[in-house]
């Protein structure tokens, strides 16, 4: 039988638009015709017991986010419901401050009034899925990767986007690297520090120094409290890769106090920095897929909605790294000039 994916390849369009066609939903006729013809040839049938069931049940989509007040997951946010809102559904969102037992009420409460389908970047690699699951409500995890690869996900990826970020400070002279990563457990924390630790290998010839890492809440009291730890060793690094925008803020408001800023110390923001932070110079930041991320994630969870029915999926999206002085990005080791 022919899948949502083909139709859409054959007609030239995305999945989620294939969607909207057989959901009624504003689509252009030339694209309803492409549609309707691509699934004739393909005779393709959609699942309308699996969109009808979910149709009464609820047109709500559940968005689990960490941290409402950083703009990464706003970003994404906006992005799941501009796509969600074209095929019909509104997003409740919840925030779960990376609290496991807040994420259970959270999934609770959702399988019991029962939505169409959960968005969740989890708490951790231990997180559990086994409410939505035994209830078959679709979920899609977006940012860390489903616990046991039980559901869809799609991630940016992290371990080279950190990896690449080091080696610019390697690059601009520097040759003692601390990493501020996130608590232990997380996966985005654990593949930062991993990324940062195979950079300083490949520079170096050598295992990263153990005091040289830190983890810490992804909070900028977190990156403060980290900061002054490195700079309290008895041989401080002479950079910091900071894992995540909050962390990186902490880090250059103690820099700044000390006047240690680059070039005296350099740093690197996992992250873009927060719009009310003038970035100073020198300070080399990435740009994480936040859009995309949430884009993606939407479109998963409303093909699943729909009734597509295959093994579950992973999506890994690049991470682009920029210097912030000189507007030159660098995606998958090759430079350019990032989009305004």
């Amino acid at each position: 039988m022919a899948t949502i994916y083909e139709v859409a390849k054959l007609a030239g369009v995305s999945p989620a638009t294939v969607s909207r066609v057989f959901n009624g939903m504003g689509v252009s006729e030339q694209k309803t015709l492409a549609v309707r013809e691509a699934a004739r040839e393909l005779r393709f049938t959609p699942n309308r017991t699996a969109r009808s069931l979910r149709r009464q049940a609820s047109e709500v989509i559940a968005m689990m986010i960490p941290d409402i007040e950083n703009p990464f997951f706003t970003a994404m946010t906006r992005a799941v419901e501009d796509l969600a809102r074209a095929d019909g559904y509104s997003v409740m969102l919840c925030n779960t401050d990376e609290d496991p037992e807040r994420e259970q009420e959270y999934l609770r409460a959702a399988v019991s009034d029962p939505v169409a389908g959960i968005i969740m970047v989890p708490s951790s690699k231990t997180a559990r899925l086994d409410l939505p699951l035994e209830r078959r409500v679709p979920v899609v995890c977006v940012h860390r990767r489903a616990p046991n690869g039980a559901v869809d996900s799609v991630v940016a990826d992290n371990r080279a986007g950190s990896a690449a970020a080091t080696r610019l400070l390697f690059e601009a002279g520097y040759s003692r690297i601390g990493c501020i990563s996130g608590p232990e457990l997380v996966e985005t924390a654990d593949e930062r520090a991993a990324g940062w630790a195979t950079a300083v290998r490949a520079a170096t010839g050598a295992d990263p120094a153990p005091e040289l890492s830190v983890r810490t809440t992804y909070t900028v009291s977190g990156g403060e409290q980290a900061t002054r730890a490195l700079l309290a060793l008895p041989e401080p690094p002479d950079a910091i890769f900071a894992a995540n925008n909050k962390l990186a803020s902490g880090a250059i408001r103690v820099l700044a106090g000390a006047g240690m800023m680059p070039p005296r110390i350099g740093i690197v923001s996992f992250g873009g920095l927060p719009l009310v932070l003038l970035v100073p110079a020198g300070i080399h930041v990435t740009h994480l897929p936040s859009r995309e991320l949430g884009l993606r994630a939407a479109t998963m969870l409303l093909e699943r909605i729909q009734g597509l029915d295959v093994p579950a999926r992973e999506e890994v999206l690049p991470v682009v790294i920029s210097d912030e002085d000189s507007g030159l990005s660098q995606l998958d080791g090759h430079f350019g000039v990032l989009d305004a």
